[in-house]
């Protein structure tokens, strides 16, 4: 189902969406920015002038927040922003929101996930926002076309891009040099496979020649590029294809890099990555700051294999919505905000202090780009991958705990369970929820 068609079917399931269960909070709540915090966090009458904006500080990115802010509050001194920390991950967040839902105290603007946002919309939680463009001063143009559409429901918009990502090739370029390859990263997974055993003798006994995220941690995200290089999917549409030859293709050399002892799989690739425990990872393009700061080698980063050939690269990575429990005025002020945060200038000093990916078109050619690219040439990396990225597959994104339950069967494969039965199983579980809890609600 290609993107515009996808719209179309969320919009028709949200008329007759059931509303979503309220799940625990996490999150310390607590206030960073010495705002008055009486009255942005909750859901009572009007504004006193406070946002509340609650976060999981993307890429480590609190303080570069706490800038922005700081300029926003200097630009529009009759408004305050309370930065509160909503969790330690987009699905923190997502839980701390439901967690509101069912009292009275909304937060004012809210980091919603690549796989959070769509929910909240459907149950016309999160507020469409095209009605309060021209009043908030919001030229939606100015926004990366690909990354402005990933929060389109129906013709309407319900988030504007934030921290946005795709995952990335990074590689040791020392380790590249002993094992005598060229200074790129592969062009497919075959073309990895030929390298590895190379790969591996450079970096050495007791390390490993990739590391990639483990199935808590994303495996199910960056796994779509391993997958759709082999012609498979997670699902085509609304049809789930977990057992088609082709994805247990992709899975099959998921599980051969491991069992050859090339693979180590952790919370976050880039830390053993940049700690020179594995010769390259797939990692977040989010991760480049960790890269940069932690690294004591010379890497590179690269397209992921077959992104080019394949358009095989998944985007990922965080918007921002404004609940639509809230005031009018609340809203509006809120839009000002995320308006201001992810303007041009907003949006090059947070790629440049994060390494995600800048979100209006005029960001490259801003100052801070332009001498952060020249500092960091990497990260044009993500930048040029953006035009080889496709929509992620429904299974994943789509239907409830998609994620979950794809990252959790990947960790069972790679712990020696059957591949076919593991398949079979997503594919069974996959299709049920999709016939039970999305299929009545098409028509």
């Amino acid at each position: 189902m290609n993107p515009v068609n996808r719209r179309l079917f969320l919009g028709l399931l949200g008329a007759t969406a059931a509303t979503v269960t309220a799940a625990g909070c996490a999150g310390s709540g607590s206030d960073t920015s010495g705002g008055d915090s009486s009255g942005g966090g909750g859901g009572g009458e009007g504004s006193d002038g406070t946002i509340t904006f609650w976060s999981n500080h993307p890429g480590s990115s609190k303080a570069t927040e706490e800038e922005l802010i700081a300029t926003f509050e200097q630009e529009n001194p009759d408004l305050k922003v309370n930065l509160v920390d909503g969790g330690k991950n987009y699905e923190e967040v997502a839980q701390k929101l439901n967690a509101a839902l069912t009292g009275n105290d909304l937060p004012d603007v809210v980091v919603v996930s690549d796989v959070t946002w769509f929910n909240f919309a459907l149950n016309e939680q999160l507020a469409p926002l095209d009605d309060l463009f021209e009043e908030a001063g919001v030229k939606t143009d100015e926004y990366v076309d690909a990354l402005f559409g990933d929060y389109i429901l129906e013709d309407k918009s319900y988030g504007l891009p934030y921290a946005r990502s795709t995952p990335l090739f990074y590689y040791n370029k020392q380790v590249w040099e002993q094992a005598g390859l060229p200074d790129r990263g592969p062009e497919s997974w075959d073309e990895f496979m030929e390298w590895a055993p190379a790969i591996q003798e450079a970096v050495g006994d007791g390390k490993h020649a990739i590391a990639m995220y483990d199935g808590a941690n994303y495996l199910d995200w960056t796994m779509q590029n391993m997958i759709w290089d082999d012609g498979g999917a997670y699902s085509v549409g609304w049809d789930t294809t977990f057992t088609d030859p082709n994805t247990i293709a992709g899975v099959e050399r998921l599980k051969q890099i491991n069992d050859d002892g090339y693979l180590v799989v952790s919370a976050d690739s880039i830390t053993e990555f940049a700690s020179g425990l594995a010769a390259c990872a797939m990692a977040s393009t989010g991760s480049l700051k960790t890269a940069t700061e932690n690294a004591q080698f010379e890497f590179g980063t690269a397209f992921l294999p077959g992104a080019e050939a394949n358009s095989s690269c998944p985007t990922g990575g965080a918007g921002l919505g404004i609940p639509a429990g809230i005031s009018r005025e609340r809203q509006i002020n809120a839009l000002k905000f995320i308006n201001s945060i992810t303007s041009t200038q907003g949006t090059a000093k947070f790629a440049q202090a994060t390494g995600y990916m800048p979100v209006r078109k005029g960001a490259k050619e801003a100052q801070e780009i332009k001498a952060y690219l020249e500092e960091t040439p990497q990260a044009a990396t993500a930048i040029d991958q953006l035009e080889f990225t496709r929509p992620q597959d429904n299974a994943r994104v789509l239907v409830p705990g998609g994620g979950t339950r794809i990252g959790g069967g990947l960790d069972k494969v790679l712990a020696g369970e059957d591949i076919p039965g593991v398949m079979e199983q997503l594919q069974t579980e996959t299709a049920r929820i999709i016939e039970t809890d999305i299929t009545p609600k098409l028509g």
